[in-house]
């Protein structure tokens, strides 16, 4: 049902919020709230059910398929758009399956630099969002990687556009512009202002509810943190292109290689609430709540 639908791939804390925000924008692009697809299950445990689907040809995965489909489909005819921009850094978890499921789908990478990325997840990690004690800067850091390593699976196995985010705060014009050549769009100047439309209003949970985000405008992006980093960020760094704060190259050979498919099973009771990625942290509540009033009533 859904047709040619935009995904965004990315790392947690990595821009995709403003991004989703910029294109939501578009006159032609409907970019809803995260909804993390897997937690989107089908139950099919009676032997009644699954007799009827054994007859039927269907497995529960072919079924939840359908249930994607339709639930995309459903909210993309509601917006009244034509085209829909799907973001959930957890979705890049299970890249391979999005693609089997919308094969003429068209995909962004968005990357951001590892350090500053992890950095940035670790300011706004909350236990109310997340396993408790999951929280410590190495155990962020692992979990920041596999989102990492699968982004880079996406993008070696996959056709699509790639931007970082610092380029994006940097020229937004110039990106963006990039962006719906790729998406064959009109590039809209609207789109570069994106505070002045209503449904970029982030839900807490779904997204960066940070200050920068709900001010409306883009914002230039903080700097990745200086000193050392874990030697498998400093390989992604290299990688992706990031140079060390001295402007010198990262060295490949002096780092630990990776191969993201031959990793250890990850402990999915452990990180299955990350998919929720993040949500505000208390600090950023208060500051929500103390603020509303500073929105002009013309944009609520």
């Amino acid at each position: 049902m859904l047709k040619r639908p935009v995904f965004i791939f990315s790392a947690a804390r990595s821009g995709s919020t403003l991004l989703r925000a910029i294109l939501g924008s578009h006159s032609k692009l409907y970019a809803p709230p995260e909804l993390p697809l897997r937690h989107m299950q089908v139950h099919a445990e009676t032997k009644w059910i699954q007799t009827s689907l054994k007859a039927l040809q269907l497995s529960r995965e072919e079924l939840e398929h359908l249930l994607w489909d339709r639930v995309l489909a459903e909210t993309l005819a509601r917006s009244g758009k034509p085209v829909a921009v799907i973001k959930t850094p957890s979705n890049v978890l299970y890249w391979s399956r999005i693609a089997e499921i919308w094969p003429d789908a068209r995909f962004i990478f968005l990357l951001r630099h590892p350090a500053a990325a992890v950095a940035s997840l670790h300011r706004s990690w909350d236990d109310k969002w997340h396993v408790p004690g999951t929280g410590s800067l190495e155990k962020v850091t692992a979990s920041a990687l596999r989102y990492m390593r699968k982004l880079e699976e996406a993008r070696n196995g996959l056709t699509g556009h790639t931007i970082r985010y610092e380029d994006l705060t940097a020229d937004p014009e110039t990106n963006v512009r990039q962006l719906c050549r790729f998406l064959g769009l009109a590039f809209e100047p609207a789109m570069l202002e994106y505070g002045q439309f209503a449904d970029f209003r982030i839900a807490a949970g779904l997204g960066d509810a940070s200050k920068n985000i709900r001010s409306g405008r883009i914002q230039p992006a903080k700097p990745p943190p200086s000193g050392e980093i874990p030697p498998d960020l400093a390989r992604m760094c290299a990688i992706w292109g990031y140079r060390q704060p001295d402007g010198r190259a990262y060295d490949i050979a002096e780092m630990p290689e990776w191969d993201a498919m031959q990793q250890p099973a990850v402990d999915e009771a452990l990180y299955e609430p990350e998919d929720l990625d993040y949500g505000p942290t208390d600090a950023q509540r208060e500051e929500m709540n103390g603020q509303r009033e500073e929105i002009p009533s013309d944009q609520h």
